[in-house]
């Protein structure tokens, strides 16, 4: 029997849904940022190098970019419940499997399965506090609640991953997410109201596959390119076939009914260039970050929990300024805060790029806060230029794919900028300066965005057959999605 689109409880009803959706969205965040303060110590414990650390995050990072649409579908499709709770189930058991990993091979296969957990949890949260306010009003102020308070996992992250592992070793983050798991599993079973879309799309096998393992060979090309060799026969072969596999895609998608990304959306400029600036803001947030931890601690020499505790001002950054971006585009336009939010993020990876062991920590924080205020001011205007270039019924499949891309641009990141600094190593060159010549390289390639936004990101005309995109000012269109079944973490 169908279940009905839209499921409203009483308003007690609805603060528990409130709370358990934020509960699950804030362990999925936590896992983003907590991980980097571990990762010192994960190299020591199990005897890695930089390209293990490079696929302990991209495992994760590569499964939740690309499974991260399909799971928008599945939820609307087959339950947003049934999905967001299996999502969390696997996410637990993911977490669990890390934590008991005895060998980086496990640990890897365990991020894999945290990633499948996260791109299905992810947006069925947010599915299902949108099927509980069908008022446009109420359902604005209930994600504002959703984002900034499992937001909060993106701060509490650095200093929790620094004091969990300092105590305990590198398994405790992955251990933190058994009982919010537990408590999530126990309570989403008893309170939750099932909804689903029956008009919702089929999924997109060929699609997803496709898409998982070209971005999936390209990025171990990457990866492992600077350990091999990048032109041994193993590494010249997963670019080809990486180029294969997503011509392959693109052909696919142009000929699906109902693809899984609708190549017709890149037509228009503003959705080509916000999602264009989304793979930048992914690529240089995440892929330094990847290295901060590593900088305080190797080259600075700081404890773990001292590092973590030392990263904090860029998460500080993000979440203090992130609820005021959307408000700023709305009055100034997206260009003007997306260009001003680039300039400002790729000024402080380079102010970072300059920062050495004998550097103070008194002149270093201030770099990290630039970047995380500049990046704060981008994310949530460019998901808004994304959403006001299609139609109004297409606006949750926009902010889907602008997740996406963010994070697609978190897994070139992590394997290019950790292919810089090997290259610099394999060169003769200490740490340090492979660190300085990556956080310049994100710096100036993220300058180069703030110029290319600056020129490019304007209105568009609507798509062939659509309404008219959204003014500035609606409060869907500078940020928040107004379909809940695609987003991501």
């Amino acid at each position: 029997m169908a279940v009905s689109p839209v499921a409203v409880g009483s308003r007690p009803s609805r603060v528990v849904l409130l709370a358990v959706v934020c509960l699950g969205q804030f362990m999925v965040l936590l896992d983003n940022t907590i991980v980097g303060a571990a990762l010192p110590d994960m190299q020591h414990r199990l005897h890695t190098q930089l390209t293990g650390l490079q696929w302990i995050v991209d495992a994760y990072v590569l499964l939740v970019a690309m499974l991260l649409l399909s799971g928008g579908v599945f939820a609307d499709r087959f339950g947003r419940k049934r999905v967001y709770l299996a999502g969390g189930a696997v996410f637990t058991v993911a977490s669990l499997l890390c934590a008991l990993a005895p060998s980086l091979g496990w640990l890897i296969a365990g991020r894999v399965l945290q990633g499948i957990g996260a791109a299905a949890l992810s947006p069925a949260s947010l599915a299902l506090l949108a099927a509980a306010h069908p008022v446009p009003q109420e359902r604005m102020k209930a994600i504002g609640l959703w984002a900034g308070i499992s937001g909060l996992g993106l701060a509490v992250g650095p200093v929790a991953g620094g004091v969990l592992t300092d105590a305990f070793g590198w398994p405790a983050i992955f251990l933190v997410n058994l009982p919010i798991g537990v408590v999530l599993l126990l309570i989403g079973l008893r309170t939750l109201d099932e909804s689903r879309n029956p008009s919702a799309p089929a999924i997109d096998v060929p699609g997803t596959a496709l898409s998982v393992l070209g971005v999936g060979v390209l990025t171990y090309g990457l990866i492992e390119g600077g350990a091999r060799g990048w032109t041994a026969p193993v590494i010249l072969g997963s670019f080809a076939a990486g180029v294969i596999l997503l011509a392959a895609f693109v052909a696919v998608e142009a000929r699906r009914s109902a693809p899984m990304l609708p190549l017709r959306l890149f037509r228009q400029r503003l959705f080509t260039v916000s999602n264009t600036a989304m793979v930048v803001v992914g690529f240089a947030l995440m892929g330094s970050s990847f290295f901060f931890s590593q900088f305080f601690v190797y080259v600075q020499g700081s404890s773990i929990l001292r590092a973590g505790l030392q990263t904090l001002p860029l998460s500080l950054g993000m979440v203090i300024v992130s609820p005021y971006a959307g408000r700023l585009a709305a009055r100034y336009g997206f260009r003007v805060v997306v260009t001003v939010g680039l300039a400002l993020a790729g000024l402080g990876l380079l102010a970072l790029g300059t920062v050495h062991a004998d550097t103070g920590y008194g002149n270093v924080w201030w770099r990290l806060g630039v970047v995380g205020v500049g990046f704060a001011l981008t994310m949530s205007p460019l998901t808004g230029a994304a959403i006001q270039a299609v139609s109004p019924q297409e606006g949750g499949l926009a902010s889907g794919i602008s997740s996406t891309t963010r994070q697609i641009g978190a897994v070139l990141g992590v394997a290019l900028l950790g292919a810089v600094v090997r290259a610099r190593q394999s060169g003769g060159a200490s740490f340090e300066a492979g660190l300085n010549d990556a956080f310049l390289a994100a710096g100036a390639i993220t300058l180069a965005t703030a110029v290319f936004t600056g020129l490019w990101l304007a209105r568009s005309r609507p798509v062939e057959g659509s309404a008219t995109p959204r003014r500035a000012t609606d409060p869907v269109a500078v940020g928040a999605p107004n379909e809940a079944s695609t987003h991501g973490s």
